[in-house]
């Protein structure tokens, strides 16, 4: 088999769904970790954002970063895509996803809705990039802030971020997107272990463990953020 033809091969597609979903799993734990600091002002009532927006500006003010950001859309463009082409294949065949087979648990419906899932998850991106990544990247129309504790005026994605979420819809919208994702996740993060070769009954254990709570805490962390802004529960100044 060519080098070329792999990457065309059921094995081999399923193999690039494995490593970009695990790769997007390490942006998932950093944003996430990102996301979670606009409860600093729980811990320090006059934070106001400031540590948010610094973690924000340091992703998106270093070349290194940047890089990653055109790797990171790379990533997502050929997750979504071989997901599509996969469950199309797939569904022309009366078969189930891209998982691998997992005997009788292979009933259960979100595994069985791996495209409908992804799909919304897709929506939801799209939405999301453009509340934010547009205006922050693109147009730019995001004002600025000075805490004085740095050397250069921050963009204050923090305000913009109060702002969107006072729209209840776009909360909502929000909302099933990190629903869709935690059903997504709970099936695609023990999978794609399982894709590359993990099939000691010990690791798949501790995979599928893994899963569950990082299906359960990231996007309870992501929808937290909209919920908490729209019902200000963080600081609002």
């Amino acid at each position: 088999m060519k080098w070329s033809e792999f990457f065309t091969s059921s094995v081999g597609k399923k193999l690039v769904m494995a490593f970009t979903g695990l790769f997007l799993i390490l942006f998932l734990i950093v944003h996430a970790g990102i996301n979670a600091c606009i409860f600093a002002d729980l811990l320090d009532d006059s934070d106001n954002g400031e540590i948010f927006n610094i973690a924000a500006h340091f992703m998106g003010a270093y070349y290194v970063i940047r890089i990653l950001e055109i790797g990171l859309f790379i990533g997502f463009f050929i997750h979504i895509i071989q997901g599509f082409v996969l469950v199309f294949q797939n569904r022309a065949r009366r078969k189930v996803g891209y998982q691998v087979p997992m005997g009788s648990q292979g009933s259960a419906w979100y595994k069985k809705s791996m495209g409908l899932l992804g799909t919304l998850i897709f929506l939801f991106l799209v939405m999301h990039v453009s509340q934010f990544w547009v205006h922050t990247r693109i147009i730019k129309d995001v004002p600025e802030v000075n805490y004085g504790t740095t050397n250069v005026p921050l963009e204050n994605l923090y305000g913009r971020m109060i702002d969107v979420f006072q729209n209840p819809i776009i909360v909502v919208l929000y909302v099933i997107g990190c629903i869709s994702l935690a059903w997504h996740l709970l099936h695609g993060f023990q999978s794609a272990f399982r894709t590359v070769g993990v099939h000691n009954k010990k690791y798949v254990a501790i995979a599928k463990g893994a899963g569950v709570a990082f299906s359960i805490i990231v996007p309870f962390l992501f929808a937290m953020m909209p919920i908490s802004m729209y019902f200000g529960w963080v600081n609002m100044k």
